[in-house]
């Protein structure tokens, strides 16, 4: 079983929009590179979009609900995941509405910060930061029937 403690998901989630950050950033300066500012912009606006709801979902699920029950807690996580998905969809239709965005460089930034969340995530689950430990043994040492498939 993999368990983390609120700071440490609070840490990992926070690490996740720095990174997404980062990521943002090396797009726009690509895409400015190979296609000009337009393309630059666009990649911001992607990029920005997974990076802001990323930012609203560690802000949901890891305020004020979050840590007093595991209903609420549940609760926190289901509002975070909402309002993560309506920033996307917001952010993304306002630029292609709006502005004149280059529809390629937008997508991929917003598919590399996408990309960048799970790697995030991945990396802390094998690097061990991760609460979890060996499975429970039986006093015999052997694995107990429960946990047996």
């Amino acid at each position: 079983m993999i368990t983390l403690d609120l700071p440490s998901a609070r840490r990992l989630a926070f690490l996740c929009v720095r990174a997404q950050l980062v990521v943002t950033g090396l797009a726009a300066a690509v895409s400015v590179a190979v296609a000009g500012p337009r393309a630059g912009a666009s990649a911001l606006v992607g990029g920005g979009a997974s990076t802001a709801a990323s930012v609203a979902m560690a802000l949901l699920a890891f305020g004020r609900l979050a840590g007093t029950s595991a209903e609420r807690m549940l609760l926190a996580f289901y509002v975070g995941e909402f309002a993560k998905i309506t920033v996307v969809i917001v952010v993304l239709v306002l630029a292609l509405v709006l502005m004149k965005v280059s529809p390629l460089p937008m997508i991929a930034a917003y598919m590399a910060t996408f990309l960048v969340y799970w790697l995030v995530l991945a990396r802390a689950l094998w690097s061990g930061r991760t609460a979890s430990g060996a499975p429970p043994k039986a006093t015999d040492g052997t694995v107990p029937p429960e946990m047996v498939r």
